[in-house]
């Protein structure tokens, strides 16, 4: 009798634990910024891995730097309101956008001009056009002067624009600030738009296997946002990446490897 009562506390211990993981999983999987960290950079890492230094360590580190929402920040449209398909969000960034115009190239443009503004590199801000021109910053230091020109990208730019102004970059080479980009061009069949997302940090283990996080913007324009990894709710939002990959499934998105470029 005194087995079967043990058995049976077992039994109901082990399923007690299970509910509240499974109810843990749920949570973690939903809410945003489950854990309320303060930045990207106070995102855990998979258990194994460090964080790279990159090639440009400052941009790095500003990537890093970026804020994030409190737990449970929705993504809004920048005309007001929630976005649809909340789940594809791990956590808001706390950067607000300039214009309804600032979409998902538009956000990696904006990520870049950031760091460079935030760091006196003005004379670096230039962004193509559809057309190929080159448009210059000159407004130095002024904050004013820097969010309009880059509105003025937005209307001219786009993820066309941005595939051919940056530069092919290997998987195995990724490096925080890389982006993944296609224009609607490329693709044949039905697609009508174009998207692109950020690297904003890169981790790696001893093995030298790399896993990496993803911010996005989308349209219409909506909150910047830290992408969830649908696969493992236990590493979200942490990407694996497979170097050999052909093509990749980042969330909802597919990506060839040939389309990871840089600035």
């Amino acid at each position: 009798m005194k087995i079967v009562k043990r058995l049976f506390i077992g039994v109901l211990l082990l399923a007690v634990l299970g509910g509240c993981a499974g109810l843990w999983i749920l949570y973690g999987s939903k809410t945003s910024n489950p854990h309320n960290y303060a930045t990207v950079g106070d995102i855990p890492v998979p258990w194994g891995y460090e964080r790279i230094a990159g090639d440009d360590t400052a941009y790095s580190r500003f990537l890093r730097s970026l804020p994030l929402k409190r737990n449970g920040s929705k993504v809004q449209l920048f005309t007001g309101g929630d976005s649809r398909f909340q789940s594809l969000n791990y956590a808001v960034v706390g950067l607000p956008l300039l214009s309804n115009e600032e979409q998902c190239a538009d956000v990696c443009m904006r990520l870049r001009a950031e760091y460079l503004f935030n760091t006196g590199q003005y004379g670096k801000i230039h962004f193509k056009n559809v057309n190929g021109k080159t448009m210059h910053y000159g407004g130095g230091s002024s904050r004013k002067a820097f969010e309009r020109f880059m509105r003025n990208v937005y209307g001219v730019a786009s993820t066309y624009s941005l595939s051919r102004e940056m530069e092919q970059r290997r998987l195995k080479d990724m490096q925080p600030g890389d982006v993944f980009v296609y224009a609607a061009v490329d693709r044949p069949g039905n697609h009508k738009y174009g998207h692109a997302v950020m690297v904003v940090d890169v981790a790696q283990n001893r093995h030298g296997r790399k896993a990496f996080l993803l911010a996005e913007g989308n349209t219409p324009a909506r909150d910047i946002h830290v992408m969830r990894n649908f696969k493992n709710p236990f590493r979200s939002p942490w990407f694996m990446l497979d170097e050999d990959a052909d093509n990749l499934l980042l969330a909802v998105f597919h990506y060839k490897a040939c389309e990871l470029r840089h600035f």
